[in-house]
C-alpha cells in the first residue's frame, strides 16, 4: 500500500510538473509581451509603486503565476503599509482559509491556557499605541486570537513568543484573518514545530546558524566558542519571534514580508546579517558585553540604513542541500543522544536498584553486628554472674567446711560429756555397794544423768542429720557447678540463684549450732565457776542439806562430790582438769576462728586466681569474636565484590544490548536508504519513459531525436550505475552508508534536474513543430 501510495505521488509530481511546463509554454508569448510594459514603466517611472501594487493585488492568481519572480522581488523591496494586511493574507493563501470559519466557535469556548495568555498579553508590545490599553481593543483582539489558536492546535498550545507574531499580524489586519494567516504560518513554515513543547526544530535552527556562522564568520565563530557564547542565547528569540522583539517594527515588517513570500530562510539570512554587521565589535567584547551588544546596539547599527540591511541579507546565499544536511546531521545526533539517554536512564535504573540492594544487605550487616554485640554482652553478664555464683558456691563449701570442722569439736565435747556420764555412771554404781541408805537419791541421780545422756545423744544425732545433709547439698552444688560450666550461663542464672538462697539458708542453719554449741559450752564454764564459788564457801565436812537434789539436777559432779566427800586435793585436781578442758575448748574456738580467717585469705586468693583467669578466658573470647568479625567481613567483602562484577556485568550487557539496537537502527536506516534508491530508479525509468515517448512524438526533428537519444542513453548509463552503486552499498560501514546515501541522493537530484530539461526542451521541441501547421 505504501509503494502504492509512492508511485501515485511520484506520478502526481510528474504530471503536475508536465502542466506546468505546458503552461508556461502557453503563455510565453502574452508573458514576453507583458514584460516590456513592465520594464519600460520601470525605466521611465511613469507608474509609482502603488499603482503597480494596485494590480497586482487586484489580479493576484494571474501575476503570481505568471511573474512569480517578479512578485517576489517587489516582496523584498518592502510591501507599501497600505497593501501589507492584503498582501500577506495573499502569500499566505488564506483567502479561501476554513480556519476563518472556526474562529467565531473557538472565541467562545473555553481554553486551559486563558490565565497564562492574560498574563502574558500585558507584556506584548507594551509601549505601542494599539496594545497598550489594558483590556482594550488590542489586547482583547490578542487575547482572542491566541486562545482560538490555542484550541486549535492542542499540541502546540500556548507559547510566549507566538504572542508577538500575532500582535504583528493585527497591527494590520482584522483577528479572524489574523487567525488563518497565523495558522497557516505554522503549518507551512516550520513554526509550529518550533512552539512544540519539545522545541525540536528550534534546536535544529541554532544548529544549522552555528554551522552558517562557523563557515561564514570562521573569527566570530572562534571568539564566541572561546568565550562560551552560545548560539541559543542570542539566536533563539531571533526565530521565535521573527525578529519583532529585537528590531523596529518597520524592518520587522519588511521581514515578515519575504517570511511568507520564501520561508523560513529569510531568518537565517537577516542573523548572519546582524552578525556580519557587528562582526568587528563583537570581536572585541566579552561574554556579558556581546549580550548587551546584541540586545541595544546591534538593532540600531542595523536599522540606521534598513535598504542596506536587508540587501545584505539578500547577498547571502544559504545552500539548501547543506541545510538538508545539516538537517540529517542533526538528526543523527539527536537520534544517538536518544538511545544514550535511553541507556543512562537504564543504567541509573539499574544503579539505583543495585544501591538499593547494598543499602539492604549494610542494614542486615549492621543488624547481624548489633545481635552480635548484644549476644557478646549478653554472653560476658552470663559469664560474671556464673562467676559470683561459683564464688558464692566456693564461699558456701569453705563455710560447710568449717562447719564441718565445728561439728566434730562439738562431736568430741559430746564424747567428752559421755565419758564423763559413763565415769559417773561406774561411781555411781560403787556409791551404791557402799552406801545402802542413799538409794533413793542414787535413782534421783541416775534419772538425771540418763536425761542428759538423751540429750547429749539427741543433738550429736541432729548434728550428724545435718552434716549428712550438708555433705549432700556440697555434692548436688558441685554436680550443678559442673554442668553450667557445660551448659550456656543464661539458661540456669535463676536455679543457681534458687540454690544460692537455700545453701545461704543451711550455712545459717550451720551458724545457729555453732552459736548453740558455744552458748553450751558458756554455760558450762558459768556452771563450773558456780561450783567453784559454792565449794569455797562450805565446809569439807558439811552435811548434806535438803537441796542437794536441786543441785544434782544442776551441777552433777557437785553433787557426787558433795556425796563421795573426796579430800581437797582431788577436788583441786579435778577442778583444774575442768578449767583446763574449758580453756582447750575455748583455745579450739580461737584456733577454729583462725582457720575461718585463713580459709577466708585463701578464699580471695582464690577469687583473684578465678579473676585472672577469667579475663584470660575473656581476652582469648575477645580475639576469637576478633577472628570472627575478620572472617565475616573478609566474607562481606566478597560478596561485595561479587556484587561489584554483578553490576560489570550488567553494565556489559546494556551496552551490547544497546549497540545492537544501534547496529538494528542503522540496518533499517540501510533498508530505507535502498528502498529510496529503488523509488530513485522507478522515476528515472519512468522520466526515461516519457522522453522515448516524446521522441516517438517528435520524429520530425532529426537532430534533435539524436540528442535526445543520447540523452536517453546516458540516463539509461545512470540507472546501471545506480544499480551498481546498489551492489556496492552493501559491503559499506555504517557511517560510509550515510554518506553514500546523501551523495546518491544529490546525484538523484541532478538527475531529476536534467530530466525536467531534457522534458521542457521535448515540449519546446513539440509546440515549435506545431507552430508551422
Amino acid at each position: 500500500m505504501d509503494d502504492t501510495n509512492e508511485l501515485f505521488d511520484t506520478k502526481s509530481v510528474i504530471e503536475f510538473y508536465i502542466s506546468c511546463v505546458l503552461e508556461n509554454l502557453r503563455l510565453s508569448t502574452s508573458s514576453s509581451h507583458e514584460a516590456e510594459p513592465r520594464v519600460s514603466t520601470s525605466s521611465n517611472g511613469e507608474e509609482d509603486l502603488w499603482g503597480v501594487w494596485g494590480r497586482i493585488v487586484s489580479n493576484w492568481e494571474t501575476e503570481w503565476k505568471r511573474r512569480n519572480q517578479y512578485v517576489r522581488d517587489l516582496v523584498r523591496q518592502g510591501v507599501p503599509h497600505h497593501f501589507r494586511g492584503i498582501v500577506w493574507q495573499l502569500l499566505a493563501g488564506v483567502d479561501t482559509s476554513p480556519e476563518k470559519k472556526l474562529y467565531a466557535s473557538y472565541i467562545k469556548a473555553k481554553s486551559a491556557c486563558e490565565k497564562v495568555i492574560r498574563r502574558d498579553i500585558a507584556r506584548t508590545y507594551p509601549e505601542h499605541d494599539f496594545f497598550k490599553e489594558k483590556d482594550g481593543l488590542g489586547q482583547e483582539s490578542l487575547f482572542n486570537v491566541m486562545k482560538a489558536y490555542s484550541l486549535h492546535d492542542r499540541e502546540v498550545g500556548y507559547c510566549q513568543g507566538s504572542g508577538f507574531i500575532v500582535g504583528l499580524l493585527l497591527m494590520q489586519m482584522p483577528e479572524e484573518e489574523a487567525f488563518a494567516v497565523l495558522v497557516k504560518i505554522m503549518q507551512q513554515h516550520r513554526m509550529r514545530d518550533m512552539f512544540k513543547p519539545s522545541m525540536a526544530e528550534l534546536g535544529l535552527c541554532m544548529f544549522q546558524l552555528e554551522n552558517l556562522v562557523q563557515e561564514l564568520l570562521p573569527d566570530l565563530h572562534v571568539h564566541f566558542q572561546s568565550q562560551s557564547f552560545n548560539t541559543s542565547l542570542y539566536a533563539s528569540s531571533w526565530f521565535l519571534t521573527l525578529f519583532t522583539t529585537t528590531l523596529s517594527l518597520p524592518l520587522a515588517c519588511r521581514i515578515m514580508d519575504v517570511f511568507l513570500s520564501e520561508g523560513i530562510e529569510i531568518v537565517f539570512k537577516v542573523a548572519l546579517a546582524l552578525l556580519t554587521v557587528g562582526k568587528n565589535d563583537l570581536l572585541s567584547l566579552d561574554m556579558e558585553s556581546i549580550l548587551k551588544y546584541i540586545q541595544k546596539e546591534l538593532p540600531t547599527k542595523a536599522e540606521a540604513d534598513q535598504d542596506a540591511f536587508m540587501n545584505l541579507a539578500y547577498s547571502i546565499k544559504v545552500n539548501p542541500k547543506k541545510m538538508k544536511r545539516l538537517e540529517k546531521e542533526y538528526t543523527v545526533i539527536k537520534t544517538k543522544e536518544q538511545s544514550d539517554i535511553a541507556v543512562l536512564r537504564c543504567l541509573r535504573q539499574e544503579n539505583r536498584l543495585l544501591k538499593q540492594r547494598v543499602e539492604l544487605l549494610e542494614k542486615e550487616s549492621s543488624g547481624l553486628a548489633e545481635r552480635l554485640v548484644r549476644g557478646q554482652v549478653d554472653l560476658a553478664e552470663g559469664e560474671e554472674e556464673t562467676f559470683a555464683l561459683a564464688r558464692e558456691v566456693q564461699a558456701l563449701r569453705r563455710a560447710n567446711v568449717d562447719a564441718q570442722q565445728r561439728l566434730a569439736v562439738a562431736q568430741d565435747e559430746i564424747r567428752s560429756l559421755e565419758m564423763t556420764i559413763a565415769e559417773n555412771n561406774s561411781r555411781q554404781s560403787s556409791l551404791e555397794g557402799t552406801e545402802g541408805g542413799g538409794g533413793a537419791k542414787g535413782e534421783e541421780l541416775a534419772r538425771c544423768l540418763q536425761r542428759e545422756l538423751v540429750r547429749a545423744r539427741l543433738h550429736a544425732a541432729e548434728r550428724e542429720a545435718a552434716e549428712r545433709e550438708l555433705t549432700a547439698r556440697i555434692a548436688e552444688l558441685e554436680n550443678e557447678n559442673k554442668s553450667l560450666r557445660r551448659q550456656r550461663v543464661d539458661n540456669n542464672v535463676a536455679h543457681l540463684q534458687d540454690e544460692l538462697i537455700a545453701v545461704k539458708l543451711r550455712e545459717a542453719e550451720a551458724n545457729l549450732s555453732l552459736k548453740d554449741l558455744r552458748q553450751r559450752v558458756t554455760e558450762i564454764s558459768e556452771a563450773w565457776q558456780r561450783h567453784l564459788q559454792e565449794h569455797r564457801q562450805e565446809a569439807p565436812a558439811v552435811p548434806v542439806q535438803s537441796n542437794v537434789v536441786s543441785d544434782i539436777m544442776a551441777t552433777p559432779k557437785k553433787l557426787l562430790r558433795a556425796w563421795e566427800g573426796r579430800s581437797a586435793d582431788v577436788q583441786k585436781l579435778e577442778e583444774e582438769l575442768m578449767t583446763t578442758r574449758i580453756r582447750e575448748v575455748e583455745a579450739l574456738t580461737e584456733l577454729k576462728e583462725l582457720r575461718l580467717k585463713v580459709m577466708e585469705l585463701e578464699t580471695q586468693v582464690q577469687v583473684s586466681t578465678n579473676q585472672l583467669r577469667r579475663q584470660d578466658e575473656e581476652a582469648r573470647q575477645l580475639r576469637e569474636n576478633l577472628d570472627a568479625a575478620l572472617q565475616r567481613e573478609r566474607v562481606l567483602q566478597t560478596r561485595q565484590r561479587e556484587f561489584q562484577h554483578k553490576y560489570s556485568d550488567l553494565e556489559s550487557k546494556a551496552k551490547y544490548d544497546s549497540m545492537q539496537a544501534n547496529i538494528r537502527n542503522m540496518e533499517d536506516a540501510q533498508r530505507i536508504a535502498e528502498l529510496e534508491t529503488e523509488v530513485s530508479e522507478y522515476k528515472l525509468k519512468n522520466e526515461v519513459m516519457a522522453t522515448e515517448g516524446e521522441l516517438r512524438n517528435n520524429m520530425d526533428d532529426s537532430d534533435r531525436v539524436r540528442e535526445l537519444q543520447e540523452q536517453v542513453a546516458e540516463l539509461k548509463a545512470e540507472v546501471m550505475r545506480l544499480e551498481a552503486w546498489k551492489s556496492r552499498a552493501l559491503g559499506h560501514t555504517e557511517i560510509s552508508r550515510a554518506v553514500s546515501f546523501e551523495d546518491d541522493l544529490e546525484e538523484d537530484e541532478k538527475l531529476k534536474l536534467i530530466l525536467r530539461r531534457e522534458s521542457s526542451t521535448s515540449l519546446d521541441l513539440s509546440a515549435m513543430s506545431r507552430k508551422p501547421t
